[in-house]
Formats: structure tokens, C-alpha cells, sequence
């Protein structure tokens, strides 16, 4: 995995690892992840692309903010201010579990930049499914906050992401639980985890992208 890199987006420490050269393609993660869920895919992908895995606010090494209200507003901004930091204008997205709320909505307002899109296990349609919706009410409720940002509530969602426990070896749960050692960073992670406004979603036209090159795939975690 290559070394993380950071750059400063509206005076928040933004990390981002990056591989390979020629058309870029950003990958976006998901809850409670980071760039390091890219690990084995990136080297493929630079192979003839400059691939790049954010960090988005909230998680791995980025800054975690306890005041920022981690809505699309919020996300738009900080994906605007690090796409010119990096000189990206035109990539492809490749989405994942709650970067794809995310990352899809930068799409809907920059269609223009799209030049393609894979959408793995993440959230496309206007009806939340119960599982969603339950999530997002325990990431509101103190006591169900406390336990899902601790170590042992990271491992079980780690473990509820994979159909190969096998892969969910020591590094890999150290790596997920590492940015989440303090009271602080658990705080932003679970304000993370429900700040992304479910009505947004059912707004007519939300979705409608017009990327040249458009690839779905409906599978669990690449981690």
C-alpha cells in the first residue's frame, strides 16, 4: 500500500493515498472504513490509471471534526477542495457502502466530470431498506453510539461486512479500530454515520448522471 499523503481542504487535514499515472478514478469508502479498504484494488487499477483513495472527514487519518454537520453539503465541499488540491478536473468514481451517497451526489453536481462509475454494496434507490434505517437511528442514540463506535462494536461490523470471515485478520481490525482510539474520533464517526440526510434521497432527479461509462456491481466490501 502506498504511503498516505495529506493535503489541507477548508483547514481540515484531508489524507488520500495514490498509485499509478493517466485518467484519474477516486475511490470513495465506507462507514467505518477508510482509503485502506482500497489496498489490493488500487495496484490493479494503476496499472493504467492514477488511481486515488481519499480518507473522507471522519475517518482513517482525516481530520475528524466535531462540529461539521457531515451532510452532502458538507462532503461536496470538501471533495470540491481536494479534487483542486490534487489538479483533477475529469475521473471516474468507484463507490462503496457510504461513499456512494456521497460520491453520487458530487456526480449529480459535477456530471460533466464523470467519466465513469462502479457502484459496490452502497446505497443508490430513494426506499432505505430496514437495516439502513436502523443504522441510522443507532448512530443517533447515545447507548447504541457508545457500543457501535467502540473496538468491539467496529469488529462486529467488520465482521457483519465480510462473506470471508477469514479475511478479518489482526492488521486488518487494527487498522480499522486504530483511528478510533479516542472519545473525540468516535464522536465524529458516528456523526458521520447520520449525517447524510435520508430525504436527499428521494428528491426526483437525484440520480439522474450521465457518465460516458457506467459499471454496477451488487457484492460485499472489497476489503
Amino acid at each position: 500500500m502506498t504511503t498516505r499523503r495529506f493535503v489541507e481542504v477548508d483547514g481540515l487535514r484531508i489524507a488520500y493515498c495514490e498509485m499509478g499515472e493517466g485518467a484519474a478514478v477516486l475511490l470513495l469508502h465506507g462507514w467505518p472504513t477508510s482509503s485502506y479498504l482500497w489496498r489490493n484494488v488500487m495496484p490493479s487499477i494503476a496499472g493504467a490509471n492514477r488511481v486515488v483513495a481519499i480518507d473522507l472527514p471522519g475517518f482513517g487519518a482525516s481530520a475528524k471534526p466535531l462540529d461539521a454537520a457531515y451532510g452532502f453539503d458538507f462532503h461536496a465541499g470538501v471533495l470540491d477542495g481536494f479534487l483542486a488540491a490534487l489538479e483533477v478536473e475529469q475521473l471516474a468514481l468507484a463507490v462503496h457502502d457510504l461513499g456512494g451517497p456521497i460520491g453520487l451526489d458530487w456526480a449529480r453536481r459535477n456530471p460533466d466530470r464523470v467519466t465513469g462509475l462502479a457502484l459496490l454494496n452502497t446505497l443508490v434507490y430513494p426506499e432505505f431498506s430496514d437495516a439502513v434505517l436502523a443504522f441510522v437511528d443507532a448512530c443517533s442514540k447515545p447507548e447504541t453510539r457508545q457500543f457501535l463506535s467502540s473496538p468491539e462494536g467496529l469488529k462486529a461490523a467488520m465482521e457483519l461486512g465480510l462473506a470471508d470471515p477469514s479475511r478479518l485478520t489482526d492488521e486488518v481490525l487494527a487498522a480499522v479500530q486504530q483511528p478510533f482510539a479516542t472519545d473525540d474520533a468516535r464522536t465524529a464517526l458516528m456523526d458521520a454515520g447520520k449525517g447524510l440526510d435520508p430525504h436527499r434521497l428521494r428528491r426526483p432527479g437525484l440520480w439522474s448522471l450521465p457518465p460516458r461509462g457506467v459499471a454496477a456491481a451488487d457484492r460485499r466490501s472489497p476489503r
